[in-house]
């Protein structure tokens, strides 16, 4: 709301009696507005935590459950991104700008990751009405030519509502070795793996602390928090205790396993009695048609994840400890939203060491000897792995597929549990009513006290879209008021109304690069009734009038969210130029200065498929040098130009399986010299070879060959970097802290495709000035 100037006399001197002023009151919500706790988890399937009926123990969501509600018919999108934006907005991912991942943004309006400023963020209405917000973890909402150290920042967190951030930007991280932001500024863990760091005790420390300080300094102001770790998305990192927990518990397999928390499921109460188990999925093997010596490591992946999940849980239940300890449990209002979508299919039928294989097109490398050899790695700082498809088919149960895929309840239906002892009289009940992620921001503003704003920062705002839930505070009978709702990833579709539902799978999740897909209106419609809990029955051919009117149905709630065009691609959209999304750097050349990095891959010029070249001039001490010149990547792929014992060296690392090295022959004289690596590609095509040939001041000085390369990613969340490597290595032959550049960098230029081919293999410093000149 606007200041208004305050009318009435003005005096002269203060110490005139007739001087009067109104003391200052601080903004705060109205009298009785309660904390607010939103936790977010990541890829967790239905099926898969103890509250839910699952194997996996989480005691702090159980507490909160058994003093408050599950809701067993809570949805989230399928996919991450969308899921958050629709979270943080009350509104549909897709009115919202964002039907898919940030990674693969287009123009589209419901497709470019850009919230309009007519749905205004609840943390922002929040702020603006009295309340302290912050955010922890991941933040996978910023467009991806805005992920810079540079910005702009006004989709990042602290330009969304939240006063305080700290997490990483993007779709996941490295749990050991994250690429954090504390605001806007890059910050680097205070310790290493090997001292016991772990991001999701990091946070949940963070986040405590966070809570004290506010209650110390300002105990009259409500807060909001939103703690949204990156677990439990690939890669499964677990301290191996948590791990161990778990040992021998999945050895009968995942076909078992479904069964067993089917039944579990079914005396909880969070399924009816009479519900069915749906179809084992043909697209999945069955555990007996594993390979026997596969099935060591199979197990082995699941007690990981187990183990991540439960070490979870309890970092949450610090945080519930520290409102209980400092009296604001009571009237703290707690969403626990145990996924923003079903559990991830992502790792490929056998499950991975390094998930970036599979996203490179590579599962092929993964042999199960080297698997068996990596077994006991798996959660560890020297893996980066993921679970197989049919772990991720159990953690889903009773419900058919998987993360991904909006069209079937395994990839939107998420349990979820709400606490407020203050507001809701009812404990350990269990809510019926379907409700969904967007029904979330009305639910809080109604429990604030905060009407829904009209306008904000002088925007008229669009209505939200999703239904408070406090309706079904109350009384378990109440007659559900979200009766309609799209859903839509990737070409996968769905319409739920008045209890039927009606769905078509379009795109296997497991099948990222390479899918043979159907035209959209060849694609399959199921129709499930009102009595079908978990969509186990089609009534398709039984009922095709209704199954017609349902079609239409999510045709009109399409148009109306922004669903259209339908957007199936998938290698054509990590191009930003077929994609039609802004790139941060352009053309062929890019010149980088020492100090920068925590660069992701959408911030550098893009060196894949292609032949490219670094330069670097540098000044070399007397004492010889050590350290990294420029890096890309970690251990889960990349590369690095850098000097060991005073010798220039370049490695490749392949997807964490194999690194390929080059050298000088001699070590790096003293004093100002220029070094070069030029990679002629062996394309076209993706993924091919080619040679590697290092040049000390235009002479060559090292050659060697590159069989194959990454296509399409080297990792989700490591970075690049100048003089030094932050994250995890990219090779063993430097440590991932101390690896510093010891010499002096000028400056280091990317040239690729024709930019690279300099026959003279030597960048004129006057030219290296003259070109960084022309682009100020």
């Amino acid at each position: 709301m606007p200041d208004r100037p305050r009318p009435g006399l003005t005096t002269y001197d203060a110490r005139d009696p007739d001087t009067s002023y109104a003391p200052i009151i601080p903004l705060r919500p109205p009298a009785g507005a309660p904390n607010v706790l939103v936790i977010l988890l990541d890829d967790v399937g239905f099926g898969a935590s103890s509250v839910f009926g699952g194997p996996i123990e989480t005691p702090a969501a159980q507490k909160l459950a058994d003093g408050g509600l599950r809701y067993s018919r809570f949805h989230t999108t399928a996919l991450c991104s969308p899921t958050r934006q629709a979270l943080l907005t009350g509104r549909n991912h897709h009115s919202v700008g964002m039907g898919a991942i940030t990674e693969l943004a287009t123009s589209a309006p419901g497709y470019n990751t850009i919230r309009p400023n007519t749905k205004a963020p609840l943390a922002e209405t929040l702020r603006l009405n009295g309340y302290a917000t912050a955010q922890f973890g991941k933040c996978h909402e910023v467009p991806v030519w805005e992920t810079s150290p540079a910005g702009p920042f006004e989709r990042w967190p602290t330009g969304s509502g939240f006063e305080y951030f700290y997490g990483f930007v993007g779709g996941e991280t490295n749990q050991y070795y994250p690429a954090l932001y504390e605001g806007t500024t890059p910050v680097e863990p205070d310790r290493t793996p090997q001292e016991g760091y772990h991001l999701t005790e990091d946070l949940a420390d963070r986040s405590v602390d966070w809570i004290r300080r506010q209650h110390a300094l300002q105990g009259d102001r409500p807060f909001f928090l939103y703690f949204a770790p990156g677990a439990t998305h690939a890669p499964h990192h677990a301290p191996k205790e948590w791990s161990d927990r778990y040992a021998g518990r999945f050895e009968a397999g995942w076909d078992a396993l479904r069964e067993e928390i089917f039944e579990r499921q079914k005396e909880l109460g969070v399924i009816p009695a009479d519900a069915g188990l749906t179809a084992f999925n043909p697209e999945i093997p069955h555990w007996d048609e594993m390979p026997e010596d596969l099935k060591p490591v199979l197990t082995r992946q699941m007690e990981v994840y187990a183990g991540f999940l439960a070490h979870t849980d309890h970092q949450i239940g610090r945080l519930v400890q520290t409102l209980d300890d400092l009296e604001l449990l009571d009237n703290t209002l707690i969403y626990y939203v145990i996924g923003d979508n079903g559990a991830s299919a992502e790792g490929t039928q056998h499950g991975s060491f390094n998930e970036a294989i599979n996203f490179n097109g590579l599962s092929a490398l993964e042999s199960t000897d080297f698997l068996r050899a990596k077994v006991d790695e798996f959660g560890t700082p020297s893996a980066y792995n993921h679970y197989a498809v049919g772990w991720a088919h159990a953690m889903c149960t009773p419900y058919q597929w998987t993360k991904q895929v909006a069209s079937h309840w395994g990839g939107t239906r998420n349990g979820t549990v709400v606490h407020w002892p203050a507001g809701i009289d009812a404990r350990g009940e269990i809510r019926n009513q379907f409700t969904h992620v967007i029904d979330i921001a009305p639910t809080v503003l109604e429990a604030a006290g905060i009407p829904e704003p009209v306008t904000v920062h002088g925007v008229t705002q669009a209505p939200i879209e999703g239904v408070s839930m406090g309706y079904s505070f109350h009384d378990p009978a109440a007659p559900e008021r979200h009766q309609t709702q799209y859903f839509e990833i990737a070409g996968n579709r769905g319409i739920y109304h008045r209890g039927w539902t009606a769905v078509t799978k379009h795109r296997t999740p497991w099948e990222l690069l390479g899918a043979q897909m159907a035209a959209f209106d060849d694609d399959v419609w199921e129709l499930y009734g009102p009595e079908d809990w978990t969509q186990s029955r089609n009534l398709a051919a039984e009922q095709p009038e209704t199954l017609h009117r349902l079609q239409r149905l999510w045709l009109i709630e399409a148009t109306k969210h922004g669903v259209l065009p339908l957007d199936d691609r998938a290698a054509e959209r990590f191009n930003p130029d077929l994609a039609g999304r802004p790139q941060l750097i352009r053309g062929n050349t890019q010149v980088l200065f020492p100090g920068m990095g925590h660069l992701n891959e959408s911030s550098v010029i893009n060196i894949k498929n292609k032949s490219h070249s670094i330069t670097a001039q540098l000044l070399i001490p007397e004492a010889g040098v050590e350290g990294v010149i420029l890096s890309q990547g970690g251990m889960a792929g990349g590369w690095s130009l850098y000097t060991r014992d005073g010798h220039l060296r370049y490695c490749y690392n392949l997807v964490g399986l194999q690194h390929f090295y080059v050298g000088s022959h001699d070590p790096l004289p003293t004093g100002e010299h220029q070094v070069r690596m030029e990679f002629d590609y062996d394309g076209p095509g993706l993924a091919k070879g080619g040679t590697v040939t290092l040049y000390l001041d235009g002479a060559e000085v090292g050659r060697g060959q590159l069989p194959v390369t990454q296509a399409i990613v080297f990792s989700g969340d490591e970075t690049t970097n100048v003089g030094r490597e932050s994250g995890s290595p990219v090779t063993p032959e430097y440590p991932p802290r101390g690896n510093e550049f010891t010499g002096e960098i000028r400056w280091v230029q990317i040239d690729v495709d024709t930019a690279a081919a300099n026959q003279d293999h030597l960048i004129p410093v006057e030219e290296r000035w003259r070109i960084a000149m022309t682009r100020q």
